[in-house]
C-alpha cells in the first residue's frame, strides 16, 4: 500500500516531494538523493529533480517506499 502525500497546487518537482514527504532533510540534499537511489515514477526511472509529479503520478523509492501524489482544492 502507498503512503499519500497531498498537495495543493497543480504539480509539485520530485525535489519538493522529496522533502515534504520527509525522504530528505532539506531541498539541497535532493541532487545527491537522486544520484543514490533508484527511483521510478509511474513505472519509468527518474532521477531529474525538476520532474513535475501531478495528481494519481506514482512513486517507489528504493528502501524509502511507494508514494501517491494526491490533490486537494484549497
Amino acid at each position: 500500500m502507498s503512503k499519500k502525500v497531498t498537495i495543493h497546487t497543480e504539480y509539485i518537482t520530485l525535489g519538493q516531494f522529496l522533502k515534504l514527504a520527509d525522504v530528505i532533510d532539506s531541498g539541497g540534499m535532493a541532487k545527491w538523493f537522486l544520484e543514490e537511489h533508484h527511483i521510478t515514477v509511474n513505472g519509468e526511472e527518474e532521477n531529474r529533480r525538476g520532474k513535475k509529479l501531478r495528481n494519481g503520478d506514482l512513486i517507489e523509492i528504493e528502501g524509502k517506499g511507494t508514494y501517491t501524489i494526491e490533490t486537494q482544492e484549497k
